[in-house]
């Protein structure tokens, strides 16, 4: 009887012990984190890039040569005009000075033209005067009709050979055109065997080495602008609706992982890649080292949007269906757990929503409880 006894008491009190576990389980109040209210929030948007230069030029010759002299190399500094390398010329160089002995043939051959043209004027002035005096004396009788016929015929001969003396000269004049136009376009052949910079500018690259040949358009030296470094940012087509010219930037460099710098949006691409849904933002940086830029160096780019001076934030894991800026959070109102369908706007790096339409004495959970349920007895906990 007194075995019983324990035993029946050993059963009640494992009976109690498992409805007190369920109680508290099921029923006791839950302590949740909720959002709390923050000031001034800044919005942002991140994105990948890489440093190139706006002015940019992969230079070589217009004319295909042996390279004879290479007067720059990787890191130079260059002038504008400055030469940088030069192909052998010498059969230019001929043709240049067979163009330029044509011209003065042409100059000559005027000065002989002129000089024909002004003695057949004179011919012709001398016969008209003569043609003249032989039909007035034809008139008083004085000369056979026969003289008067002469010196007419002498008048029209002459006067015919001065018009072609005239022309003669024109022609000439037009083949001392085309002489000049001849000696320029080999002159411009015989400079284009020079190779000088577009720009001043930093030579990065030489692809090319005394004595070889370079090839008609091939690249021998890479130019950069440095004034002209900036950084082309990848950002998502979602997050780029509020990017706009002017706004501040935050640049790091891989190479200086510990360093950030400032910059500003002064590009914003007009076409999106169909393919990864990205939009191409141009970002200065107006405090980076001189010696500071590598062109195809990997660079991140945050850009500030925005702030919101006074807001709610609900990590988006807490955010069930966010669909179209909206979606169903837990809340604590009245003490109880309850369901809200919720609109978000704004969103943080690092993955926050601003809720909007949240009712006065609603609290938003922020974490996760597996008891949880609609109608539970809930505390508010402030996380700091």
């Amino acid at each position: 009887m007194l075995r019983s006894g324990k035993w029946l008491a050993l059963v009640l009190l494992l009976g109690c012990s498992i409805g007190a576990v369920v109680w508290s389980l099921r029923y006791q109040s839950l302590g949740l984190a909720v959002a709390g209210l923050e000031e001034g929030v800044p919005i942002e948007v991140f994105g990948l890039g890489t440093v190139e230069a706006q002015v940019v030029a992969r230079v070589g010759f217009k004319q295909a040569g042996t390279l004879v002299e290479l007067a720059a190399d990787h890191g130079d500094v260059v002038p504008a005009g400055r030469l940088l390398a030069r192909i052998d010329s010498r059969e230019q160089d001929a043709r240049a000075a067979k163009a330029r002995s044509g011209v003065a043939n042409a100059e000559a051959a005027i000065m002989v033209t002129e000089a024909v043209s002004n003695r057949s004027s004179v011919v012709y002035a001398q016969r008209q005067q003569t043609n003249q005096r032989r039909q007035a004396l034809l008139s008083r009788g004085t000369i056979s009709i026969e003289q008067a016929e002469e010196a007419q015929l002498a008048e029209t001969t002459a006067r015919a050979d001065m018009t072609v003396a005239q022309a003669e000269v024109v022609a000439a004049r037009a083949r001392l055109e085309d002489a000049r136009a001849q000696s320029a376009f080999e002159e411009a052949i015989l400079s284009q065997h020079a190779l000088r910079s577009p720009f001043s500018g930093v030579v990065i690259a030489r692809a090319k080495e005394l004595g070889a040949v370079a090839g008609a358009g091939e690249t021998i030296f890479t130019l950069v602008d440095p004034a002209t470094y900036w950084v082309l940012a990848y950002f998502d087509e979602a997050r780029t609706g509020a990017i706009a010219l002017g706004q501040r930037a935050t640049i790091r460099l891989r190479s200086r992982p510990g360093q950030s710098f400032s910059g500003r949006v002064v590009r914003m691409g007009l076409e999106a890649d169909r393919v990864n849904e990205e939009r191409r933002v141009y970002v200065t940086c107006q405090d980076c080292p001189a010696d500071g830029y590598v062109l195809g160096e990997q660079a991140e780019v945050t850009i500030r949007t925005g702030y919101l001076p006074r807001t709610v934030l609900v990590p988006e894991a807490m955010i069930d269906g966010l669909r179209q800026s909206q979606g169903t959070v837990w809340v604590i109102r009245d003490g109880r757990l309850a369901r809200r369908t919720l609109t978000f706007g704004q969103r943080t790096l690092d993955g926050r929503h601003e809720a909007t339409g949240v009712l006065p004495g609603e609290a938003i959970v922020i974490e996760r409880h597996a008891r949880a349920y609609e109608g539970r007895t809930a505390t508010a906990r402030t996380v700091p």
